[in-house]
């Protein structure tokens, strides 16, 4: 690329850019202030160009959680329905104790205890079994 006329100020701006980047070495820069307009465009061009960081790549949810957060968490994120809320330990240890397959079975069935009910499949007949017990592993893990 040829550029036919730059002004002298802009030739020593580019080459000051040049200079306080740090890049390339002092001859190139000297020799873009001192020498023609196209030197100094020739000179800029042959700088590196500088990669962007690369943007941190969030950690796609489990099976569990992105069927806790589609059916689970209307009944299981707030305390107001009496359902063991995710995360309390207290709400979730006496059923712990009892055994994931007891859960499993809760959870896939449908049960009716002292403090509610929790519908066959959290409500959702779409749901499967590895779904269910994907869901049911999740949130465990977020009471332990």
């Amino acid at each position: 690329m040829k550029v036919r006329h730059l002004g002298g100020p802009l030739i020593v701006a580019a080459a000051t850019l040049l200079a306080a980047c740090g890049g390339g070495d002092k001859t190139a820069s000297s020799a873009a202030a001192s020498s023609s307009p196209t030197v100094a465009v020739e000179a800029a061009a042959s700088q590196p160009a500088v990669a962007p960081a690369a943007e941190p790549v969030a950690a796609e949810p489990s099976s569990g959680e992105k069927v806790y957060q589609g059916t689970c968490v209307m009944c299981h994120g707030s305390p107001a329905v009496g359902a063991p809320v995710l995360g309390n330990k207290d709400d979730w240890a006496p059923r712990v104790a009892q055994g994931k397959d007891v859960l499993y079975k809760h959870a896939l069935e449908g049960f009716t205890g002292e403090k509610g009910a929790m519908p066959a499949h959290g409500g959702n007949p779409s749901l499967d079994e590895t779904a269910i017990k994907a869901a049911v592993d999740y949130m465990v893990s977020k009471a332990q």
